[in-house]
């Protein structure tokens, strides 16, 4: 990808609020994650769309210890559920690449697309990177006391749910 961004892809990520411009992209804004996603032209009509949002790992996110085979359970598994994210979108979205990566104490996920309503390619990076939030908050492992990003997310999501009642997560 290049560091110029497609007209048609800057001016829809600016008229959207869920997103900021920043360097050769756009930051998404309605995560704790730091989502970000570029564009480029392709030879084809669509643009190819790359969202990479960073997490803290596992062992990164409590206070205290974690097993190497949890934290290797607790990555495959977010590994494998992150392919499901087109399945959150309302539109037709194929992606061409969706890693996982280890880099220091994140986890990097990445997914790449093409998609050729520029309009509405806002909303599906938007929902791409939401899935991974809502994602890793659903796969955290009982027992571990969490801090900092990842503890804030697990008290919203135990004290708030979708009525405004005291809710939490599935586990």
């Amino acid at each position: 990808m290049t560091d110029e961004i497609p007209e048609r892809a800057e001016r829809a990520f600016e008229g959207h609020d869920a997103f900021e411009r920043d360097g050769d992209g756009y930051r998404v804004t309605t995560t704790r994650f730091d989502g970000h996603v570029t564009a480029d032209e392709t030879d084809d009509w669509a643009l190819a769309y790359r969202l990479v949002v960073r997490m803290p790992m596992l062992s990164a996110a409590v206070d205290g210890d974690v097993g190497d085979a949890v934290e290797g359970g607790w990555f495959d598994t977010l590994e494998r559920r992150l392919g499901d994210a087109p399945s959150v979108t309302r539109a037709d979205v194929d992606l061409d690449a969706v890693t996982l990566t280890e880099d220091a104490d994140e986890a990097v996920a990445a997914f790449e697309f093409e998609f050729g309503n520029a309009d509405r390619a806002p909303d599906v990076a938007k929902a791409f990177a939401e899935y991974v939030e809502g994602t890793y908050v659903e796969g955290v492992v009982p027992g571990y006391d969490y801090e900092g990003v990842v503890a804030d997310l697990m008290g919203k999501a135990a004290s708030q749910g979708d009525d405004g009642s005291r809710g939490g997560t599935p586990l």
